[in-house]
């Protein structure tokens, strides 16, 4: 699972990958004006002396740009790294340009630096600065003011508000290149994380239908398997055929048990189903009730019986199976079953009632599921973890438990389910 105190830093670390690897363009960009101004350097007027120190001051901005202010352009951060670096740029731009005027082709490149080192204001004095020192140099060297001066002041004004926008554009593109690689980590980074969450949902349902599975099938049968073999030894002394007969019908459970483990396991159509309909399927399971118990138990079909969608089965007779257990352990004083199975054109409806102990439904249904399970039927709640999962896959298929029940009137648990057109099996969306 990811933390959340995760989520930032990993998106933090991919956005600045991003940025490296979009920063090394603006590093070819660096070395191209680079070039360029030291080309222009070695073809001046200026004497050799000039040129070699303007080269040499010039050369110096490439160290002191990687050692000091790349990493923080990439970072985007701002403090005193970024004032020291920026001073230490201005100067040398401007000791090149005083060498040789030729140096201050280097503009291209200083000035995106100091806009995307600095804060806006800052950043654009020093531009400004930096674009009218060239000029300044020209009449310093003059040693009075020429008029010439003022032809060239509106270019270099022009230059100076090119520059700032040329800055301004700069940054807003890095920045919003930035913004946009760290979005596109954190959706990369939420979609992983959806797809570990679905995974985990995914084992969570399967454990889930695991559980409903063997309680429903192997559970209950073990159950029935061990009275059988207690009452069978009971009896082997003075009844020993009554004996042989259980010991029979527990190794018939047990047969039947082992069909069905291998079903749900592989996710097939329960053996009590696969050559039979559903209301075969719940009177074979009645008979059994009454051998196991010697309840009279009926089982009659309402309505006209008809195909009904194999989910829709499976959940009905794992519900009769599952009310049938209950009937094996809490009914108590029980004496009669009544099974229905009752078709309509648009849903098909289970009833299973008998005339035992009963319990408080009401009580059941506003407890907590911590607070009732199968072992609690002492008092009164009874086949907690059995009902809740009825109800629940019940409600898979959009179906509807109602349990009626009170202690000493017996317990009738009702289930409908509706369906679609006849035989239609639900659409998997």
């Amino acid at each position: 699972m990811y933390t959340q105190r995760e989520v930032p830093r990993n998106v933090q670390g991919r956005g600045l990958d991003s940025g490296v690897r979009w920063f090394g363009l603006w590093d070819g960009y660096f070395a191209v004006s680079y070039l360029v101004t030291v080309v222009l350097l070695f073809t001046s007027a200026e004497d050799q002396v000039h040129r070699a120190f303007a080269i040499g001051a010039l050369t110096l901005i490439v160290p002191w740009y990687a050692g000091l202010g790349r990493k923080p352009m990439i970072r985007r951060t701002h403090g005193r790294r970024n004032l020291v670096f920026s001073a230490g740029l201005f100067l040398l731009f401007a000791s090149s340009s005083a060498l040789d005027l030729g140096g201050s082709f280097a503009l291209f490149a200083v000035v995106p630096m100091l806009m995307m080192s600095l804060p806006m204001p800052p950043a654009i004095v020093l531009v400004v600065l930096a674009n009218l020192w060239p000029v300044t140099v020209v009449w310093l060297r003059g040693g009075q003011f020429d008029p010439h001066i003022l032809s060239v002041l509106p270019i270099s004004l022009l230059g100076t508000a090119l520059s700032v926008l040329l800055g301004v554009w700069i940054t807003r593109v890095v920045q919003q290149s930035s913004e946009r690689a760290a979005l596109i980590d954190e959706l990369r980074l939420s979609r992983e994380r959806e797809a570990h969450l679905s995974h985990q949902a995914g084992i969570s349902a399967e454990r889930e239908r695991l559980a409903r599975e063997i309680h429903d099938t192997l559970a209950q049968s073990l159950t029935s398997i061990i009275s059988l073999v207690q009452a069978a030894e009971s009896e082997v002394a003075v009844n020993p055929e009554r004996a042989r007969s259980r010991l029979g019908l527990a190794g018939r459970v047990a047969r039947d048990s082992l069909d069905e483990a291998r079903g749900f396991v592989s996710k097939l159509t329960p053996p009590p189903l696969r050559e039979s309909s559903l209301m075969q399927a719940v009177r074979r399971q009645a008979d059994l009730l009454m051998e196991e118990t010697g309840l009279a138990v009926r089982c009659t079909a309402g309505g006209e019986e008809q195909p009904l969608p194999m989910a829709v089965s499976v959940v009905l007779l794992r519900s009769a199976q599952e009310a049938f257990a209950n009937v094996r352990k809490h009914a108590g004083k029980a004496r009669r079953v009544d099974v229905t199975v009752a078709y309509a054109p648009e849903a098909v409806r289970l009833v299973v009632r008998d005339d035992g102990a009963g319990f408080d439904a009401r009580a059941w249904l506003d407890a907590p599921p911590a607070a009732t399970d199968d072992a609690g039927a002492g008092n009164g709640a009874r086949g907690g973890f059995g009902l809740r999962g009825m109800r629940a896959r019940v409600r898979e298929i959009g179906g509807m438990v109602r349990v009626d029940s009170s202690p000493g009137a017996g317990t009738t648990i009702e289930i409908t389910v509706p369906l679609g057109p006849l035989g239609e099996e639900p659409d998997d969306e």
